[in-house]
């Protein structure tokens, strides 16, 4: 017989959350028995909740620093020292601004939405000062970057992934001029991670962020030819990216007509085995190190080594400049790199959780 899927119950909301408790009671007129006349007694209630969102409020902060004389001199004045702040005499006060760096940064919106969206609750101000205030922002916490960053080399793992964006007005630059924002994160120990801007994506500008790393620790990264000088001068535990290869396979799978796909097309059938190594990983999530070490060496040696096979048979019958021989170059190039996650349980597979620490600012790019 068929069995009927459980549904899942709705996560319930944070007990924490303030409540305000709405009562409906039926009218006096209605408070009695149908059957008999008799008046109705209260029993209980039925429970149900909502959650609520109460709109941005905005308010004015009026300091008043209180002045003092001498009743008996002109010289005994004092005036009460004002309160330290991000930016003295600024028009926002340190909660605005870190509900604005806030926004801007893990939320991916804006300044001129922000200052749109301020608008609308009475508070006018521009975009421009907004700006400027971030930037005065990052002045301020530089010293706790700079600890950060201190901090984030030390470790024994090190995510890094860069992306393009444009900066329109930059001395000497022109606003088409492709700039680069690099993403570096901890994978063990405190969780930390450090965005920094470069004009251009050379080894130089690369090596820079990368200065005082502890030799010996493990790097997570793509492709990108610099990555290899950085392990080199450093030497570096260099670990390359699957979830990367991956999506070069897929570009090939998805360049053949949907109607002209079966299970043995090439790209497929790499698709498939690199989907096994995700698997064994997905298993091992919550396992312990030694456990998944275990795993790797029973079972994902064997996926590599099948992958590294149908490599060495089908990559000389493609066309190196196709989607299809584009992936295999990048897996043939990769592949020590591509196999090393296995010689430690501890070590990443991919660099998945960078990629995603970058995606908040890809989004608020557009």
């Amino acid at each position: 017989a068929h069995t009927r899927k459980k549904r899942g119950h709705r996560k319930p909301l944070d007990p924490n959350l303030p409540r305000e408790v709405i009562r409906y009671e039926l009218p006096e007129a209605e408070r009695f028995c149908t059957n008999d006349g008799h008046a109705l007694v209260e029993i209980g209630a039925e429970i149900s909740e909502q959650l609520d969102v109460i709109p941005e409020q905005l308010r004015v902060i009026q300091h008043q620093r209180v002045k003092y004389a001498c009743p008996c001199c002109d010289l005994g004045i004092k005036v009460t020292p004002a309160p330290p702040r991000i930016i003295p005499r600024g028009l926002l006060s340190d909660s605005a601004l870190a509900w604005i760096a806030t926004g801007k940064y893990q939320f991916g919106m804006p300044l001129y939405r922000q200052a749109g969206l301020l608008r609308r609750f009475g508070g006018d101000i521009s975009s421009n000062t907004i700006a400027a205030s971030m930037v005065r922002v990052g002045l301020a916490t530089q010293p706790v970057i700079n600890l950060m960053r201190d901090a984030l080399l030390e470790t024994d793992l090190i995510y890094c992934d860069e992306t393009t964006f444009q900066v329109l007005k930059e001395k000497g630059r022109k606003p088409q001029t492709k700039s680069y924002l690099w993403a570096q994160m901890t994978g063990s120990g405190i969780p930390i991670r450090c965005f920094s801007y470069t004009p251009g994506r050379g080894a130089k500008l690369a090596d820079k962020l990368f200065t005082g790393i502890r030799k010996g620790a493990v790097l997570m990264t793509d492709g990108y030819e610099p990555y290899n000088d950085i392990a080199h001068r450093y030497d570096l535990v260099h670990l390359g990216c699957w979830a990367h290869l991956r999506r070069y396979f897929i570009k090939a799978e998805d360049n053949v007509p949907k109607a002209s796909r079966t299970p043995d097309l090439l790209a497929t059938r790499f698709i498939k085995l690199i989907g096994r190594l995700f698997a064994a990983e997905a298993r091992s999530e919550t396992w312990k190190a030694e456990r998944r070490q275990r795993l790797r060496r029973r079972y994902s040696v064997r996926v590599l080594d099948a992958i590294e096979k149908l490599m060495l048979e089908q990559s000389p019958g493609v066309v190196p400049k196709s989607l299809l021989g584009k992936a295999l170059t990048y897996l043939r190039k990769q592949w020590p790199k591509l196999i090393r996650y296995v010689e430690n349980g501890s070590w990443p597979i991919s660099n998945n959780p960078c990629e995603n620490s970058i995606r908040p600012f890809c989004v608020g790019r557009r």
